[in-house]
């Protein structure tokens, strides 16, 4: 508000000086010109008289000339002051409207504004530092959440785009540089409630800067940073960013392993992408040639991935890569029939578009199909305005680098038990152990959204639970998966994981004994995991759940039947 009041005391100042000038020379010449009384007797007007005069008569109210009836001289220098205080307030009023209609000004009165409602929030909320593709798509998954966000982006249009969005719950937003710690503290950084932050803008620098001053300034705070470069990669993990993701480096982990593991790529689809694809499309037949067209950040990524599986490539670029291991190495972009029969298409398994351009990519797409209609298809989607092109392109993968981010982030969100589960099931297990996880998936919640989520047993997230468990009774895990409007009814959901400590469960039996600390991350139907909140939240669903008996278990109730016995 300082900066609002100095602005304006400054760009005042003049018209200030200049009202004071004109109502200062006005009363002092009321003061000294000579006039008469009622009687005939001269008279002049005292200071008081003459300031509350000239206050009127600027003003324009006229009351009427006072005490006595003017004379000759008092009526002249009363018709010279009427017309210099009616200029002056004209120019000070002019100039005051001016500088409300100044961009600079309706800048700091929207940041003031902004920093009052960030401080007047009383609810956990994610501080969202970029609203592109990625920032928008996790702003409109927390917020059917109902978790509260905060968002800042250098681009006023996106931040216009995100209150024209239809978000259940309002966003306080500004247009700044999310870069500079002094935003980053009126956007909450050090709110009390402030859950964590997210730098995903367009560029490395601007995160890296966020997440610098993030850790400084409030080190127990997280914080999850997209980046697009090894070395801002290196140097974000080098003062503990909590998540970086990479999305190329991402993405071509996740295109290896539907090479190696296509049942192990399906589960790790359905649990981090929000809608799965059906059971039926793992592809089976990805062994064989891949052919890469184009040796960006992309095609880098793809090819360490692919080469450390032993998988054969074929590299097509305007610039080939030269000596890095890759044996067949052709010039070219990829869209001519020629340059991809070079490449060995016509023998391949599959084929990825990874340019830079849109355009290129799609025909890279449509030319490998004519020339082998068996061909899987990768393509890299860079303008997220061509969304629905590449919808329709009818392409096995479509690579787009914001929601890949988006999808990472939310899994992080919603439990890091998910991202554990899912590094410890690639590392220990084969792909005959995911297909029957799949079976048990899909019989769970069919065609429907899986979603995922976890709880940690302690007072917060269970407190009916510890409830039952500080009166020694013995809770096994198969209380999660009953229904509590009828606990002969099974929920649909199943168990993933438990960590208990360093030790990690997977896929624990129903017969699990709990134990305070235990964090069971469960996968299943949204509906079932409000149900489920039900029971481990009230103490009387729990003792429903337990024994089936519906009746009074509230404090007296149990206190009543401990002096019975």
């Amino acid at each position: 508000m300082n900066n609002v009041f100095y602005m304006l005391m400054r760009r005042m100042r003049v018209p200030l000086i200049t009202l004071i000038v004109v109502y200062s020379v006005s009363v002092l010449g009321f003061a000294l010109i000579p006039g008469v009384d009622d009687q005939g007797q001269p008279y002049r007007m005292g200071f008081f008289h003459a300031f509350y005069f000239v206050s009127f008569m600027g003003s324009t109210i006229g009351f009427g000339e006072i005490p006595y009836a003017f004379t000759s001289a008092q009526r002249m220098w009363a018709m010279l002051t009427i017309y210099a205080s009616v200029i002056a307030w004209l120019y000070s009023i002019g100039t005051m409207i001016s500088i409300f209609q100044e961009p600079v000004f309706g800048r700091l009165m929207r940041r003031r504004s902004f920093a009052a409602k960030v401080a007047a929030l009383h609810q956990p909320f994610y501080l969202i530092c970029g609203y592109g593709v990625t920032g928008g798509v996790v702003v409109r998954k927390l917020a059917q959440r109902d978790i509260q966000c905060v968002v800042i982006d250098i681009d006023e249009a996106q931040i216009d785009a995100l209150e024209m969005d239809n978000l259940p719950i309002p966003m306080p937003s500004l247009a700044a540089d999310a870069s500079l710690p002094d935003v980053l503290d009126d956007a909450g950084l050090q709110h009390p409630h402030c859950i964590g932050v997210l730098a995903l803008t367009n560029h490395d620098n601007v995160n890296l800067a966020i997440a610098i001053a993030s850790k400084l300034l409030v080190p127990e705070r997280m914080v999850i940073s997209r980046t697009e470069s090894d070395i801002t990669t290196a140097n974000l993990d080098s003062f503990g960013t909590d998540l970086i993701v990479d999305p190329f480096r991402a993405y071509a982990e996740y295109l290896s392993l539907s090479v190696q593991a296509p049942y192990m790529h399906l589960v790790y689809d359905w649990l981090l992408n929000p809608s799965h694809r059906p059971l039926s499309s793992a592809y089976q037949r990805t062994r064989g040639r891949w052919i890469i067209c184009g040796y960006g950040r992309f095609g880098r990524a793809l090819c360490d991935e692919f080469q450390h599986d032993q998988v054969e490539l074929s590299v097509v670029d305007k610039n080939p890569p030269g000596d890095n291991g890759v044996p067949n190495q052709i010039h070219g972009v990829g869209t001519e029939a020629r340059t991809l029969i070079e490449a060995g298409v016509k023998d391949a398994v599959g084929i990825v578009a990874g340019t830079g351009n849109d355009a290129d990519n799609l025909s890279i797409m449509m030319t490998a199909r004519e020339l082998n209609p068996r061909l899987l298809t990768v393509v890299r989607q860079n303008v997220h305005a061509n969304r629905l092109v590449f919808q329709n392109s009818r392409a096995d993968f479509i690579m787009e680098p914001g929601r890949i981010i988006a999808n990472r982030i939310m899994a992080q969100i919603k439990t890091p038990l998910l991202p554990t589960f899912i590094s410890h099931m690639i590392q220990r297990y084969d792909d005959v152990w995911a297909h029957t996880l799949l079976n048990r998936m899909s019989s769970v919640v069919g065609n429907q959204e899986l979603d995922s989520w976890a709880y940690t047993i302690n007072e917060v997230d269970t407190p009916a639970l510890m409830t039952a468990l500080s009166e020694n009774q013995r809770l096994k895990l198969s209380l999660f998966l009953k229904d509590p409007r009828d606990r002969t009814r099974s929920l649909k959901v199943f168990p993933l994981l438990l960590r208990r400590g360093e030790e990690l469960m997977v896929l624990p039996g129903e017969l699990t004994l709990l134990e305070p600390g235990d964090e069971i991350l469960f996968c299943g139907l949204s509906m079932s995991a409000r149900r489920m909140d039900w029971t481990v939240a009230n103490y009387n669903v729990l003792h429903y759940v337990l024994t089936g008996s519906e009746d009074s278990n509230n404090l007296l109730a149990r206190w009543l039947r401990r002096r019975e016995k």
